[in-house]
């Protein structure tokens, strides 16, 4: 065997131990697949779901809506004069799509500073602890993935102000989330090995 065979066999090798986290899972439309593929997120998501109160299925759903389950999702970006790229949208990154100063803000109150966001564990940590303070200081149910998702979107004082009011494409999106949200619940019931 020559040798650019024998390094082509070894890079697809090292290529396929890599991370499943930059790609969505297949079925992006089963909670019960989604979380067979990937049995960490549910791990991930019960934790955050004890800790915080948060149900699993208002985390699916949010973090669908955010990043369809890649770990290392960014905003577009923009552009100039059609082609030269400005940078990003905004710094949202990871499942969660976090911005870096809401992020930088969940790290130093509860004392992680080695959390990222493209990680699982700390993303669902980070939306269960930002919607735990959503239902404390606005009285919203952890339930109510509608709600949540437009306080998650808008941040508590552009909710708190409504400011979701004048995007009817938001409100639109909100009820997709509450959508989904029931959906992967009623099949997580259904799933017989969670």
């Amino acid at each position: 065997m020559s040798r650019h065979v024998r390094a082509l066999i070894l890079l697809l090798f090292v290529a396929s131990c890599g991370s499943t986290e930059g790609t969505a899972p297949r079925n992006l439309e089963n909670a019960c697949d989604i979380l067979n593929e990937r049995p960490h997120y549910l791990r991930a998501m019960r934790r955050t779901e004890r800790k915080w109160g948060v149900p699993v299925a208002v985390q699916m759903a949010t973090i669908h809506q955010e990043s369809k389950f890649i770990g290392n999702a960014r905003t577009p970006l923009r552009y100039t004069l059609g082609v030269i790229p400005m940078g990003r949208q905004s710094s949202a990154y990871g499942y969660s799509q976090a911005l870096d100063g809401t992020w930088a803000e969940y790290k130093q109150k509860q004392s992680r500073p080695r959390a990222k966001r493209d990680n699982i564990n700390d993303a669902t940590d980070f939306m269960g602890w930002y919607m735990h303070q959503t239902q404390t200081g606005l009285g919203v149910s952890k339930r109510d993935a509608k709600n949540q998702y437009l306080a998650y979107h808008e941040g508590r004082s552009g909710y708190a102000r409504g400011s979701y009011n004048a995007k009817p494409w938001l409100l639109t999106v909100s009820d997709k989330v509450q959508t989904r949200a029931i959906l992967y619940e009623n099949q997580l019931r259904a799933c017989r090995k969670l």
